[in-house]
């Protein structure tokens, strides 16, 4: 049974998951949805977990091959014409989680670090990191375990920016 809150039915549950998804800086996976759709005591898992398959059969959301849902055009328009049916407050609390949950969006797709084993032995690490507007470093290693190379993989995303910073600077240090 669902607390008391603004949202008051399925209707608007599936006007909330789409006003999300409209303004999630990316696919995401079920639980970030979920965790955004919390937002309103009105919303509780069960009803928010049947409106988001609702969702995907109607063709207002879409699901890739990873399980990440993302909006659909039908699923902007829907929810372009639906948002001002949402009360304000709710409107309010989305827009506050989603900036966290946007930035670290925005940071994932602009850090990448991939392991690739190599025929020869040994994996390749491939380490990159770019700004909104180009690549600012790709960088391949040659590791020669698979636990190193996902902890170094695991190191960069967690510390991409530190790590380019020290490498500029070490490469700088000389002038």
């Amino acid at each position: 049974m669902s607390e008391f809150g603004f949202i008051s039915g399925r209707l608007e549950i599936k006007f909330l998951i789409l006003y999300i998804a409209a303004r999630v800086a990316g696919p995401v996976p079920f639980e970030v949805l979920q965790e955004l759709s919390m937002c309103d005591g009105g919303v509780d898992y069960f009803n928010f977990s049947e409106c988001l398959a609702d969702l995907v059969r109607t063709g207002h959301l879409g699901r890739d091959e990873q399980g990440l849902y993302a909006i659909t055009e039908k699923g902007l328009r829907n929810s372009a014409a639906t948002e001002s049916s949402l009360p304000y407050t709710v409107r309010a609390q989305v827009e506050k989680n989603l900036v966290g949950c946007n930035e670290q969006l925005k940071r994932k797709a602009l850090v990448g670090a991939k392991v690739e084993e190599r025929q020869e032995g040994g994996f390749t690490v491939t380490l990159s990191m770019s700004d909104e507007l180009d690549d600012l470093m790709n960088l391949q290693l040659l590791i020669t375990r698979r636990d190193m190379a996902l902890e170094v993989q695991k190191r960069f995303r967690a510390n991409a920016e530190e790590i380019y910073s020290k490498i500029l600077s070490i490469l700088y240090e000389g002038n």
